[in-house]
Formats: structure tokens, sequence, C-alpha cells
């Protein structure tokens, strides 16, 4: 817990930025029945049935301390995604930053195995060396 509240407490630092990430699965819903819209005097009416059409994954990173946010969509939560979303950070979002310090919750892909079974030794290791895991605590709610 101390290692994450000491990276927050740190003054910004664009090539070392603290960047949080996460991921939520999400359901896809759809209407079964058209809402009947709204006219003077009687407010749009929507049914509570839905339609089911999937779900997806979404990652998320945020650095507070500079305002900026990526997110990114995927059709599952795997090691490859994972690994793959990180790469898009290090590669794109976070270009300029020698190290991007990942505050991460302790999910089984938020690790350096994810990098190895997705990316060849060589690109694993470029990617890892630009980044640096700081884990919450278990069982602590953020």
């Amino acid at each position: 817990m101390y290692d994450i509240l000491d990276l927050y407490q740190e003054p910004y630092d664009s090539k070392r930025p603290v960047v949080g990430v996460d991921e939520r699965p999400k359901q896809l819903i759809g209407e079964k029945k058209k809402p009947i819209p709204m006219k003077p005097g009687s407010p749009e009416r929507v049914d509570y049935e839905y339609v089911r059409n999937g779900s997806v994954n979404v990652f998320v990173a945020v650095d507070p301390k500079k305002g900026k946010r990526d997110a990114k969509v995927t059709n599952r939560r795997t090691k490859k995604d994972f690994a793959t979303y990180i790469k898009r950070l290090v590669d794109g979002v976070f270009l300029d930053a020698e190290v991007i310090r990942l505050v991460v919750d302790n999910l089984n892909t938020h690790n350096e195995s994810s990098f190895y079974e997705t990316f060849d030794k060589a690109e694993a290791e470029r990617i890892l060396s630009k980044i640096e895991f700081h884990y919450t605590p278990i069982h602590g709610s953020w």
C-alpha cells in the first residue's frame, strides 16, 4: 500500500508517469422493442426487456497528474490482450516516457509472463524495459 501511496505523492514526471491500468467486462445490450418517442406532456417510454448482444472487455489507462487517459475495447481479457494493450501504451500513448510506472491489481494477466507468452523474447524484453509494475494491495478496495 505504501508503495502506491508514495508513487501518487511524487511530483509529476513526464519521463516516468504513474499510470493506473484496469479492465472491465461490459455486457452489450440492445432494445427488444423500439422506444416510444417523447411528445408534449409525455416522456419517452422505454421497455425494460433487452436483447443480449454479447460482451466485451474495456481496458483503461489513466495518468491522473497529466489528465491523460486511454481506452481500448477488446473481445476478451486474456494475457495476450493485456500485453498488446500495454505495448500500445509504450509505443504510442506514452511514447516519450522512459519508464511507465503501471499501477495494476493482482489479476493473473498483470505480470511479465503475459509478454513472454505473447511476443518473442526480444520484443517482450523491449516492452518490459519500459514498464515497472506496482501492485495494489490484495483485498484492498481502491
